[in-house]
Parts: C-alpha cells; sequence; structure tokens
C-alpha cells in the first residue's frame, strides 16, 4: 500500500469536519451567486415583462386599465439590502458557526454534548461504513477468507482500534484537535500519527491471510485502510473542554 493511502485512513475523521466546513463554504458561493443571477437579469424597458397580446401594443402594460375578470399584481414586501460580507468576515462566521456546532455550549456536560453531538457524527459516516463494509464482504468473498479468518481480523482491528481512539482523544484533550480554532498544521501531524497506526496493521492482517489472500482483495479494489478509517468507533471520542474565556 502507498503512504497516500495510509494518510487517507487517518484523515476520515478530519474528513467529516472538513466536508462541514465545505458545505458552509458551498453555501456561502451559492447566496453569492445569486446575487450575480440578480443583477445580470435583463430587465424590460418598461418593467413589466412580456404583454399579453390583447394589450396595445403601443403602450406599457402599466398604463393600460387592467382587462375585466383579471387580478392586479401587487409585488410582495421585500427586506432592505444586507450588508456584504467580505473574505474575512464570512470566515470569521464560519468558524463561529462550527464552534457552536462541535464545541460545549457553556455549562454544557461532557454527556449532554455527546448526546448532542456524537448522532450526527453516526450519522455523517454511516453511508461510508455501509460501503467499505459492503466492499469487505464481496473482496473477502473473492479471496476466498473463511468466516474463522475474518472473525480473527476483526480482533486484530479492536486493539487498533482502541490504540486510535486514545490518541485522537489525547489530541483533543491537549487542545490538538480544536473546534475553537484552525489549525490546519495540527490536523495534518494527527493525521499522519493515525496512519502510522493504520500500516502497523499491515503486518498483523499478512498473519491471518496468505499473500494469495491479500493480492486478491487488493485486486478487488478494496482497501484495509480505507475500511479501518470509516470503521473506528469515533463515536468514544471524548468531548472538548469548555471554549477558551
Amino acid at each position: 500500500m502507498t503512504r497516500a493511502t495510509y494518510v487517507l485512513a487517518g484523515t476520515t475523521l478530519v474528513g467529516f469536519l472538513t466536508s462541514i466546513w465545505l458545505w458552509l463554504e458551498n453555501r456561502e458561493l451559492r447566496d453569492e451567486l445569486s446575487d450575480h443571477i440578480a443583477k445580470a437579469a435583463p430587465a424590460s424597458k418598461d418593467g413589466a415583462g412580456p404583454r399579453d397580446a390583447w394589450l396595445d401594443a403601443s403602450k406599457p402594460a402599466a398604463e393600460r386599465a387592467a382587462r375585466s375578470g383579471t387580478l392586479s399584481f401587487t409585488p410582495p414586501p421585500t427586506l432592505p439590502d444586507q450588508p456584504k460580507e467580505n473574505r474575512n468576515q464570512r470566515r470569521a462566521r464560519r468558524n463561529a458557526e462550527i464552534s457552536a456546532m462541535f464545541g460545549r455550549a457553556e455549562g454544557e456536560s461532557e454527556e449532554d454534548y455527546k448526546n448532542r453531538v456524537m448522532p450526527m457524527l453516526t450519522a455523517g459516516l454511516s453511508k461510508l461504513r455501509d460501503r467499505t463494509s459492503d466492499m469487505r464482504r464481496a473482496a473477502e468473498e473473492q479471496a476466498g477468507i473463511t468466516k474463522e479468518q475474518s472473525a480473527a481480523l476483526d480482533r486484530v482491528f479492536e486493539k487498533t482500534y482502541s490504540d486510535v481512539i486514545d490518541y485522537a482523544n489525547e489530541a483533543i484533550t491537549d487542545g490538538r484537535l480544536s473546534p475553537y480554532k484552525r489549525d490546519v498544521g495540527n490536523w495534518l501531524e494527527l493525521a499522519g500519527g493515525l496512519g502510522t497506526m493504520l500500516n502497523g496493521v499491515q503486518g498483523q492482517i499478512g498473519k491471518v491471510l496468505s499473500p494469495a489472500q491479500i493480492k486478491a482483495m487488493y485486486d478487488s479494489g478494496f482497501e484495509w485502510s480505507e475500511y479501518l478509517g470509516a470503521n473506528a468507533p469515533w463515536e468514544k471520542l471524548r468531548a472538548p473542554p469548555p471554549p477558551p474565556k
């Protein structure tokens, strides 16, 4: 497996948080695009748009009396234009949104935090977990892996999962992984550490599966690192400390 594959596994949790960030960024871009489209839309000279053929072509529709039985159109009320945010202001607002979503609220206990955040984390990973689990089943079938071998692999992964969660919890406790600040350097360092741990699993897998079985699974398109990163019990992560005063 390549080094890039190991890093991919280590960045699963970071990638989930980043996806939230990108979703917020995408929402801002859609808002900006809507504003540009509205400004660029050409308006008719008389402001009334296409007129029915019944109306006198020599007069704008606004100057003609309404046809009997027709309803007059009253434009809906509009809010005053809101001040536009620059890039730095949008980034600061997104920081605040992420801190509110994944940070500890004032007076919020660790149990209350987990009850609020962990279901959202589980939902965000559910499709990836389902997909990688289905891929594993198909790859094991193709490679002729027995139920006993599959169970032995699960036992190997339990120890790795425990080490990964302990490492991530340590990073949360000492502030290297924090919802209150943007720290890409620490995120990459954390991902590298997780990738190193998952790299060590390869030797253990080789003690359970034969080289031919490992190759058959790889040739099927299955990646152990992707599976391990998605199916780690991230729900066991600790709550971050309360926000700094």
